[in-house]
């Protein structure tokens, strides 16, 4: 286990030298974010999902369409990418938005049309929720909104526990990680096919010992923080473009998407056949027309 242990550390270390930061860094409370910021015009920021980094949004394409005609700012939200991510603070969605909230005042943002992807749709909703003069409007893709029953919530419990998480996350996680990646890449694109062009997204930043364990952390919150959260989206008043795909294999859009969309009066719902999870690699082009709608909705 030791010799496992220094191996995934070793190969960890050379991830981040095989992918250094392309952005600039923040420090707020403690915590030094990595983000990229591109174009000009009205603010436009990007949280991504679980388990992933900038590099996603990067891959896919979006960062590009969207700073042609958006200030586009996208984190490293902490513990993913060159994000920190202090062991003193438990990180559900209502604590990041709170930091992100900082973060963005430093850099000038007063108001911004806000996307998250996944998880990251938590943090977008929670950000909304809690500092509603800072978001003008949402673009909610994939996200998991309402307490159910998850299985993959159960298994990332033990390598989220303190101690025992640790020795899993430096030793056997790396190892299940690679191994599963395939299969995890399946499930989470399909019905689509994975994209070439995702093959830029680094997997050896996403196995990294320190990452694993901040993505079992928020696997084994999803469905606490849904339950909490899930009891402030009545007060929501901005407008707000859900996206979601027909075919998503993680996340029951029905249960999901069409939900929240049914309890946010001022929400539009778009379902986009023949995408899964990954609806900002497989549909690119749909995400982008879901911003602009969400920013045209803005101005009336």
């Amino acid at each position: 286990m030791a010799a496992t242990a220094l191996i995934n550390r070793q190969l960890a270390k050379k991830a981040q030298r095989d992918n250094p930061p392309k952005g600039q860094f923040i420090e707020i409370d403690g915590v030094r974010l990595h983000y990229v910021e591109r174009g000009s015009g009205r603010p436009l920021v990007l949280f991504h999902g679980n388990g992933s980094m900038i590099q996603d949004f990067e891959s896919s394409g979006l960062i590009d369409l969207a700073a042609k005609t958006y200030r586009t700012i996208v984190v490293d939200r902490p513990g993913f990418g060159h994000s920190s991510r202090p062991r003193d603070v438990v990180w559900t969605p209502a604590v990041q938005a709170d930091l992100f909230r900082k973060a963005l005042e430093r850099l000038g943002v007063e108001r911004a049309i806000v996307l998250g992807h996944s998880w990251g749709a938590a943090v977008a909703l929670a950000l909304a929720t809690r500092h509603p003069s800072l978001v003008e409007a949402l673009v909610l893709a994939s996200g998991y909104y309402y307490p159910s029953a998850r299985t993959d919530a159960a298994t990332s419990l033990p390598s989220a526990l303190p101690g025992l998480g640790d020795i899993l996350s430096y030793t056997l996680s790396p190892i299940a990680g690679r191994l599963m990646w395939p299969t995890m890449l399946r499930k989470m694109f399909g019905p689509s096919q994975v994209p070439q062009k995702f093959a830029g997204f680094p997997m050896e930043m996403s196995v990294r010992p320190s990452q694993m364990r901040a993505a079992a952390a928020e696997a084994s919150m999803m469905v606490p923080s849904a339950f909490v959260a899930s009891k402030g989206y009545g007060g929501l008043k901005m407008p707000t473009v859900i996206i979601a795909g027909e075919g998503d294999r993680l996340i029951d859009i029905d249960k999901q998407s069409a939900r929240l969309h049914d309890e946010l009066k001022q929400s539009s719902l778009r379902r986009v056949a023949g995408a899964g999870h990954m609806i900002h690699q497989s549909a690119t082009s749909d995400v982008m027309a879901a911003i602009d709608e969400a920013a045209v909705r803005t101005l009336h």
